[in-house]
């Protein structure tokens, strides 16, 4: 019998300067009954995401919508299919899909807003909402086809201990790059960076201006940045790139939170005198990317060349607290919260 409610996590009310645990409760929900061409998902793991942020705040963003004081999350999320009236997703299926932040999920079977299958014979689960999933995606995009890295390139990354940049930086070795440069939180971090994900060398940057950091690490300049941070990490880096040097913007981490930071827009003059390029990118704009990341990417898992990491935290009730490690920088990899014991 298809069950009638789950528990989900809502949003109580917007964060002041810095999202608290009481902003976020756990509550039962109605489950809508199951209609022709649906399925209902047991969800098995929930992404984490440093977007979620964002979705706090009031300001709508163009390309996804934002919570809504008493309502629930939502984000990517792995499953299995309990009950399915959807002919080409059948019980038992492993299915990937957007209704995170709950136990189970009543979804379209076969569309781009419902279930995407997934085969869990080419990769671990968790794998498949990390290196294989919009994570791993997100760095293959922004190297690929946005920053269009090239052999022999010096590559730098910001966040590069968190989960797209662990991939990035994997991915630039992978793909030719000579150097590879990580910025990340704490000298354990920077550590992990070298030993574990394939940096050349790393830079602690709550211990050194970033700025210094790549004229150390890389004195002779760079050729491509992956921003995931903005602010003064992309000042440091327009500095640092060498005459038509290239720039993905993924993401603005240090534009939320009370303790974000101005930086001088001067600092933009540096992309004109050294032609650089500066493209932002939304990932799901690339699905078309999607058939070779996972045939490539699953073939370096395989072959042992590249290592999933993910960090994780077990139940629903502990969803918020995850969030809120990951955003004040205690993941390394993937954050995940697996919403089965036995997942």
């Amino acid at each position: 019998m298809t069950p009638r409610t789950t528990r989900v996590v809502c949003l109580v009310r917007r964060p002041g300067k810095e999202p608290l645990p009481g902003d976020f409760a756990v509550e039962e929900r109605p489950l809508p009954p199951l209609g022709e061409g649906q399925v209902l998902v047991r969800n098995l793991y929930m992404s984490v995401d440093p977007s979620t942020r964002g979705r706090l705040e009031t300001t709508e963003k163009h390309y996804t919508h934002n919570f809504a004081p008493g309502s629930p999350l939502d984000g990517r999320a792995l499953g299995v299919v309990e009950e399915s009236r959807c002919p080409s997703v059948p019980p038992g299926a492993f299915v990937r899909h957007q209704l995170g932040w709950r136990e189970r999920a009543v979804l379209a079977g076969a569309d781009t807003d419902g279930a995407d299958l997934i085969d869990p014979r080419l990769a671990p689960l968790p794998t498949w909402l990390g290196l294989l999933g919009q994570t791993g995606f997100t760095a293959y995009v922004g190297l690929t086809r946005i920053a269009a890295l090239r052999p022999g390139d010096t590559v730098f990354v910001s966040a590069a201990a968190g989960a797209v940049g662990t991939a990035a930086g994997q991915f630039a070795r992978m793909l030719g790059a000579e150097r590879v440069i990580g910025t990340a939180g704490g000298p354990d971090k920077c550590a992990l960076l070298v030993e574990e994900f394939g940096y050349d060398a790393a830079a602690d940057h709550r211990a050194e201006p970033v700025r210094e950091a790549l004229a150390r690490l890389a004195p002779d300049g760079i050729d491509v940045y992956f921003d995931n941070v903005g602010g003064e990490q992309l000042a440091a880096a327009l500095h640092a790139l060498r005459t038509g040097g290239r720039i993905a913007l993924c993401g603005m981490m240090s534009q939320f939170g009370g303790g974000r930071r101005t930086v001088d827009i001067n600092h933009l003059i540096q992309a004109v005198l050294k032609r650089l390029t500066l493209c932002g990118f939304i990932v799901r704009d690339h699905d078309d990317l999607r058939p070779e990341f996972e045939q490539r990417v699953a073939g370096w898992l395989r072959s042992g060349r590249i290592v999933a990491r993910e960090t994780v935290v077990d139940g629903l009730e502990h969803a918020a607290e995850a969030l809120l490690s990951l955003l004040g920088g205690g993941n390394i990899g993937k954050m995940l919260v697996r919403l089965t014991p036995d997942a």
